[in-house]
C-alpha cells in the first residue's frame, strides 16, 4: 500500500491524486446524509412490498396492499357521477323550456353544458365559442343559420349539419354558379357588390344595378329580396357584418363561384339526449340565443 497523504493545511487525508499542483481533499460524507440515504433505501424496499412497484412483461406486482391509482380514479367518477344522477335524471325528464324556468335545474344543465361543449365543440368553436376563420361559427353573436331558439339549436347540434346518415340533419346546399357554369364571372362580380351594398359597402353602383335581376332570379328564393335569409332553409342574413367565409367582395366573389359547405356530426347517439340538452341550454345561453 502506498503512503498516505496528507494536506499540510488542513491535516485531512489527501485521495492522492494531484493536477497540477492540486489535490482533492478525502472528505468523509456527513453522518446524517449517510443515515438519510439508507432510510431511503429501506423505504423504497418497504413501498415495493405493500405498493404496485415492479414492471413485468404483462403486468405487475400489486403490493400486499392492492393499491391502484386508477381504481381511485374510476371510484371518483363512479361516486361523483351518482352524485349527479338525480340532476341528470330531471333533465332528461324535462323538456328545454322546462328546464330554463327552473333556476336549479337550469343552472346544473349551464355548468354540465359548459364542460361538455369544452370537451366536445371548443375544438372548432373555440373555448370562448368565437368560432373560427373558416367554417366554424361564431354562437355568442344573434346569428343564426337554422334558428337560435333552444329547440333549433338542440336539433341541430343533435342531428348535425349536412349529416347524410341523419335524415333530421340540418342540409342546406348552394349551387356553384361560377364552376358549374351557371354564371359568367362578370356576373359574379356584380353579384358580390350587390351582396355588399345590403351592408351599405358597394363601391360600385352600376354593377349592384346590373346585378338586380341576377338576384332576382337566382338567390332571392333563399336569401330574399332583401338579403336577410330564411332560418327554414338555412340561408345566412347577407345584411350584417357577420360572415362564415369573409365578407370583402373577392371572398363574396370566391362563395358564389365555388361555395364552400360546412359540416357538424350529429351528437345525439355519441352523447345521449341528456348531454345535448344541456349543451343546447349552454350555447343558448351564450348571449346570442333566440
Amino acid at each position: 500500500m502506498g503512503e498516505k497523504q496528507v494536506d499540510e493545511i488542513t491535516g485531512v487525508e489527501t485521495t492522492g491524486h494531484e493536477w497540477d499542483g492540486v489535490t482533492e481533499l478525502n472528505n468523509p460524507m456527513p453522518k446524517w446524509w449517510v443515515n438519510l440515504f439508507y432510510a431511503c433505501i429501506a423505504f423504497a424496499g418497504v413501498y415495493v412490498i405493500f405498493y404496485p412497484a415492479i414492471p413485468m412483461i404483462n403486468d405487475h406486482t400489486r403490493g400486499l396492499l392492492g393499491y391502484s391509482a386508477r381504481g381511485e380514479v374510476a371510484e371518483r367518477i363512479a361516486a361523483h357521477s351518482e352524485m349527479q344522477s338525480v340532476w341528470k335524471d330531471r333533465i332528461a325528464a324535462a323538456s328545454l323550456e322546462e328546464i330554463r324556468e327552473d333556476p336549479d335545474l337550469f343552472n346544473f344543465a349551464l355548468a354540465s353544458g359548459a364542460a361538455n361543449f369544452a370537451l366536445n365543440c371548443s375544438q372548432c368553436h373555440g373555448s370562448g365559442a368565437a368560432g373560427n376563420v373558416g367554417g366554424f361559427p361564431n354562437l355568442n353573436d344573434d346569428d343564426w343559420l337554422w334558428g337560435g331558439d333552444l329547440e333549433s339549436i338542440y336539433t341541430t347540434i343533435a342531428h348535425g349539419v349536412r349529416n347524410e346518415d341523419d335524415p333530421d340533419a340540418r342540409f342546406s346546399m348552394m349551387p356553384a354558379y361560377g364552376a358549374d357554369g351557371l354564371l359568367s364571372r362578370a356576373e359574379i362580380r356584380d353579384v358580390a357588390q350587390y351582396v355588399m351594398n345590403f351592408s351599405g359597402r358597394a363601391t360600385d353602383m352600376e354593377a349592384v344595378e346590373r346585378a338586380a335581376e341576377t338576384w332576382e332570379y337566382n338567390c332571392a328564393a333563399c336569401h330574399g329580396d332583401d338579403g336577410r335569409g330564411d332560418t327554414d332553409l338555412g340561408a345566412p342574413n347577407l345584411t350584417d357584418a357577420i360572415w362564415l367565409y369573409g365578407g370583402s367582395a373577392e371572398e363574396i366573389f370566391n362563395q358564389v363561384w365555388n361555395p364552400r359547405h360546412g359540416v357538424m356530426p350529429p351528437w345525439l347517439e355519441r352523447l345521449g339526449d341528456t348531454t345535448v340538452k344541456e349543451l343546447a341550454v349552454y350555447v343558448h345561453a351564450l348571449g346570442g340565443g333566440e
